[in-house]
């Protein structure tokens, strides 16, 4: 079987970067799979790459090396990573980006060195893909830097309970339909307060008419804020840390 790299960045396809990226790691790593989870993370976002992350990782085959390129630290003082986690390799800044895999027990981490001439503008290419290259043709994690045993962790809010049941919780990321995935879990039922506004909890979008508001659990098992045909961030108003509440029946 081929490996497989995956790459996840903030660089969009317009100026070459993901091009340069590939570049390195067909030199290093002939014969690789290369996939594109997606090059549309907005700019510098971390917690909309983490989220990302989180969702893909584990689907694909054991082996695989996720490059995780979201880095507004890039040339500072951050570490580089590089982790292996439930039998798969990532690779990217120490940033709490790469904290899906961090969080698992069998997490092993190792800082990469950074070598003379890496530009310090572009740890994608000089530092993130050669590390990927070299675990994708099956060199040791331990033989690409020393053990780093305190990576940076970031964990989704979690909900509180108040004292008549009910669950606060906050929208944690917008997705491109405009859906506002929250940090509730999903219940088959209830109601989702957004201010003075109640929605029903349904099983899909297509239960309500169209341009209504309606809450469903999301693919991620989160319960997600939509307006039928339409784009519930604008027409609810809600962004990344707006306040929610759920209520079960």
């Amino acid at each position: 079987m081929r490996p497989i790299i995956t790459l996840l960045t903030d660089f969009g396809t317009a100026d070459g970067y993901v091009g340069e990226m590939k570049g390195v790691l067909l030199s290093q790593a002939p014969g690789a799979e290369i996939v594109d989870v997606t090059h549309d993370i907005p700019p510098q976002d971390v917690e909309t790459a983490r989220l990302t992350l989180a969702r893909v990782w584990r689907r694909f085959p054991h082996g695989t090396v996720h490059v995780v390129v979201v880095d507004p630290g890039v040339g500072s003082s951050r570490a580089a990573l590089a982790v292996a986690s439930n039998g798969r390799f990532l690779v990217g800044p120490d940033n709490g980006v790469l904290s899906p895999a961090l969080l698992l027990a069998d997490a092993r981490v190792v800082e990469l060195a950074i070598p003379r001439g890496a530009s310090a503008t572009f740890h994608g290419r000089d530092i993130f893909s050669p590390a990927a290259a070299a675990l994708a043709r099956g060199e040791s994690i331990d033989a690409l830097g020393r053990t780093m045993d305190a990576p940076q962790i970031r964990r989704t809010p979690e909900p509180t309970r108040r004292a008549d049941g009910a669950l606060d919780g906050e929208v944690i990321a917008v997705d491109r339909f405009g859906n506002a995935i929250t940090n509730l879990i999903g219940l088959r039922g209830g109601t989702i307060e957004v201010g003075e506004l109640v929605i029903p909890v349904r099983h899909t979008y297509a239960e309500v008419a169209s341009g209504t508001p309606v809450a469903v659990v999301g693919s991620t098992g989160f319960i997600e804020l939509a307006v039928r045909d339409g784009h519930a961030a604008t027409t609810l108003g809600l962004s990344r840390g707006s306040r929610v509440a759920l209520r079960t029946l």
